[in-house]
């Protein structure tokens, strides 16, 4: 696919910027600078998708600026094919970036009309990508168990049934709270019921986690 010299220049920008803020995963740095950010916006915003910040998509979601992104992928310590369930879709930007570091990409949305256009995005890029629409505090435990998986937006506390969907020596990697802003627990699974909890100690602001009304 075709792009401008001067969309390149800016991804590239937009990755001495990551770098500068303690981006230093190369595998995470190359699959960025490979995936054309602009696609995943709206026509004629293109020189804006490499800012570092967030983007208003449909369905009053947003696609989040690079820095998240990155330092979420970042955080999984993502190995060439993981089995990663992404919950959350949007724009499909992420699971495409996890795709790229050759993980077998689950991902979950909960808005139709983002879904659908996530799967034309994969297909138009050539990324083979399972997508599935429902709910995402479900899961997919019909693919588990996950060596990874992702949450990209909000939750007020980590559902125990993505918990159980998580392999032995897995790590789930999500944004908890239910204000404003939110910390970034990382949660590695020991055992069965067994799992050692960090912290990234940056604070993060995501758009709250949809969640089906059938399942409430």
């Amino acid at each position: 696919m075709k792009e401008s010299l001067i969309l390149k220049g800016l991804r590239n920008i937009m990755l001495d910027r990551l770098k500068e803020r303690g981006i230093s995963d190369v595998n995470v740095l190359n699959a960025m600078a490979k995936v054309p950010r602009h696609i995943f916006i709206s026509k004629g915003f293109e020189v804006q998708a490499y800012e570092d910040k967030p983007f208003s998509i449909a369905g009053g979601q947003t696609i989040s600026q690079p820095f998240t992104v990155a330092i979420q992928t970042e955080l999984l310590q993502l190995q060439k094919f993981d089995r990663v369930l992404e919950i959350g879709t949007g724009s499909g930007y992420q699971a495409v970036i996890l795709a790229e570091m050759g993980a077998n990409v689950y991902t979950i949305e909960r808005l139709k009309e983002l879904y659908l256009g996530a799967q034309r995005i994969f297909r138009q890029l050539g990324y083979s990508i399972n997508s599935c629409w429902g709910d995402g505090y479900e899961g997919k435990e019909i693919y588990a168990p996950f060596k990874k998986i992702l949450i990209t937006a909000a939750i007020p506390q980590i559902p125990q049934r993505l918990l159980d969907q998580l392999d032995t020596g897995g790590r789930l990697v999500a944004p908890v709270g239910d204000g404003n802003t939110q910390i970034m627990p990382i949660i590695d699974k020991i055992s069965g019921n067994d799992y050692v909890t960090s912290h990234c100690n940056i604070p993060f602001k995501f758009v709250p986690m949809l969640r089906d009304k059938k399942s409430i």
